[in-house]
């Protein structure tokens, strides 16, 4: 009876501790129960640089929890330029021409504003349980924070990248790391968060550095200068109509 107690104790002691207290489905899901917000409104910055030089290009931009974004650029060069993200569809406005352009095919892969960031990366409104099969492949260390480490292979061929490897904070459950794969094995772009924030209990990204390895010497930071989640935003905000506003 007694060594019954005690194996049963032990059982109980192993599932509780980090190691096997979460599987990589339960990780994701805490992930993105941390990340996505009902609605948010962010101020950012993005500083590009590649073989050209440096550049800075400010914007802001609204999202809700469906995945509709609309994202309005402010520096003097892109002013008014807007991109809208609806369900799987991206549009883009160009103020000078007063024209909307629905992106498809090829076109989702060109840079926003010369950036290391495509369309693509804005589509695929899905979560990543839904698009991908997930492993817990164990922990590392990532800028002194312990992560888990998990690999993402792709349910279908209609999702930007085939396969990930996210580096996961097993504290505040948000990504520091993360590698993105063509179906090719080839590294195609790489990710690090820099900088968190705590923000109405969640933990966000406010400083993330991309880099488009396809591209030599070229990186694109992306800076949260302030950022609201959880309020009030238009329907109308998200549509077409409100688009050339």
């Amino acid at each position: 009876m007694k060594k019954t107690i005690i194996q049963a104790l032990l059982v109980a002691c192993l599932l509780s501790s980090p190691l096997f207290a979460q599987t990589a489905e339960s990780i994701i899901q805490r992930m993105e129960e941390n990340t996505v917000h009902s609605t948010a409104r962010i101020e950012g910055t993005m500083i590009i640089n590649d073989r050209f030089g440096k550049k800075v290009t400010t914007f802001i931009s609204y999202t809700r929890s469906n995945g509709d974004t609309l994202i309005e650029f402010t520096s003097r060069d892109e002013a008014g330029q807007k991109i809208l993200r609806t369900a799987d569809e991206i549009y883009l406005y160009y103020p000078d021409a007063e024209e909307v352009i629905r992106l498809k095919g090829a076109a989702l892969r060109d840079s926003v504003i010369g950036s290391d960031m495509s369309y693509e990366d804005l589509t695929g409104g899905k979560g990543l349980i839904d698009s991908y099969d997930i492993t817990l492949l164990g922990r590392e260390m990532i800028r002194g924070r312990s992560c888990y480490k998990l690999e993402l292979k792709a349910k279908r061929r209609n999702v930007a990248y085939p396969k990930q490897i996210m580096w996961v904070d097993d504290r505040d459950f948000i990504y520091l790391k993360v590698e993105q794969y063509a179906l090719s094995g080839r590294l195609l772009k790489e990710v690090y968060v820099e900088e968190t924030q705590t923000v109405k209990g969640k933990t966000l990204p406010v400083r993330t550095i991309i880099s488009d390895k396809l591209k030599k010497n070229s990186s694109t930071m992306f800076i949260v200068d302030k950022i609201d989640i959880g309020i009030d935003i238009l329907e109308s905000t998200f549509s077409l109509q409100e688009l050339t506003w």
